[in-house]
């Protein structure tokens, strides 16, 4: 899965427990009708990916989504969900536009002139 958007805060490297498993977190602000500020979780040697990355850059992020039950003390199970990177790539502003041929303006098409009036129109709909 992917999501795109805005980089909104790139964390500091954290490592947690006495096995040395680091993380490191990435919000980014995705640019629809309602924008979300979505956690991404990069996790042991994919923390090093964000080293190239500021906040305010577009990005698309390669995601996993993760989820795992905990059982408490009382018995009771609940769930959790995370959402882990594996990939980040910047976006260019203006790679649609790059990719597109432009667009002529409309002046350089000649008027049609043979219309012929009384021909059937034969479509279907």
């Amino acid at each position: 899965m992917e999501i795109q958007g805005k980089i909104k805060l790139i964390g500091e490297t954290q490592t947690v427990g006495s096995n040395g498993f680091r993380k490191r977190e990435l919000v980014v602000t995705t640019e629809e009708q309602y924008p979300q500020h979505l956690s991404v979780d990069f996790v042991q040697d994919k923390t090093d990916l964000l080293n190239n990355f500021q906040v305010g850059q577009q990005v698309k992020v390669g995601i996993n989504l993760r989820g795992r039950e905990w059982i408490s003390p009382q018995g009771e199970t609940k769930h959790f969900n995370s959402i882990q990177g594996w990939r980040i790539d910047s976006v260019q502003q203006n790679q649609a536009a790059a990719t597109a041929p432009p667009v002529p303006p409309m002046e350089a098409f000649e008027p049609a002139s043979d219309l012929k009036e009384n021909e059937p129109d034969d479509l279907p709909f």
